[in-house]
């Protein structure tokens, strides 16, 4: 396959990789990024470390490989035991063809994964720039900090246009979630700032520890924890920004919706209170 740039020049096919084989041994396979494809051969790229389970092995042990230098990879076959792929990224563009494992995207601070498929756990997790598009399901601690860690996600953008698990964008500092499906418990957990969007069903005690930011919610949620008051009835301004973006990424937003009133509820009060979680008021 060859692609174009927006001039409609041909630029160089993407490196492609595929699965030699299904596994159940987990891969840890975080050299598979434009970061480290770049400038190498196809034989160089072949050579790069990856862990099969406990033994280290090079990545053409485990990939078919083939396409020519490029910023633009795709990845493709049951890659539900592959860890890290995309893993510190800072430019470029990863497609994955199918569901994936855990730490897809962490860390990354630049460029793009599509995911056409499900992911794992960890997803996104300590993002520092980029985006993260996931075509269906997320597991647990999507955007979140690993364990031990006080900060989580610094800045970029994750879509999930399916459902969440718990702990989505917890401790997140800054940057923008969206979550098209429904979510578990805790999103937003002891959130610093930034901004969760959820159209689905909100789960159980999202915000807990919440500091800063908002938590978006345009569809029914679970009751909110005790320690958010609740403060006006308004029509939020910054919504139609985000929206409006959102759209002009092609995502099916209904817009009569979110330009309708919300109810705001500030806390959590037994931290620095000072987030929101805003609830689309379906009674206005």
């Amino acid at each position: 396959m060859t692609l174009q740039n927006r001039n409609g020049d041909k630029e160089a096919s993407p490196i492609t990789l595929r699965l030699k084989e299904p596994t159940s041994i987990p891969i840890e396979a975080d050299t598979v990024s434009p970061d480290h494809f770049i400038g190498r051969s196809l034989k160089d790229i072949a050579a790069l470390p990856v862990y099969f389970g406990r033994r280290k092995r090079n990545l053409g042990d485990v990939f078919h490989i083939e396409g020519e230098e490029s910023d633009q990879v795709i990845v493709e076959g049951d890659l539900a035991h592959v860890k890290k792929i995309g893993y510190g990224m800072t430019r470029g563009r990863i497609v994955i063809r199918g569901n994936v494992g855990q730490h897809t995207g962490a860390c990354m601070r630049g460029g793009e994964i599509i995911v056409e498929g499900h992911v794992a756990d960890r997803a996104g997790i300590h993002m520092e720039g980029g985006r993260l598009w996931i075509k269906g399901n997320a597991g647990h601690l999507l955007g979140a900090a690993y364990p031990g860690e006080r900060r989580g996600v610094n800045r970029g953008v994750i879509i999930v246009e399916g459902n969440v698990g718990s702990e989505t964008g917890a401790f997140m500092r800054r940057g923008l979630i969206v979550v098209m499906g429904d979510t578990g418990e805790f999103v937003g957990a002891r959130m610093i700032a930034g901004s969760v969007f959820v159209f689905g069903h909100l789960g159980k005690r999202a915000g807990a520890g919440m500091k800063r930011g908002s938590i978006v919610a345009f569809g029914a949620c679970e009751p909110l924890l005790p320690t958010y008051r609740f403060e006006s009835v308004f029509q939020p301004v910054f919504i139609r920004v985000f929206v409006n973006r959102l759209r002009q990424w092609g995502l099916p937003v209904n817009i009569e919706r979110t330009e309708g009133l919300f109810r705001r509820y500030s806390g959590d009060i037994t931290a620095l209170g000072k987030g929101e979680i805003l609830i689309y008021d379906s009674n206005e």
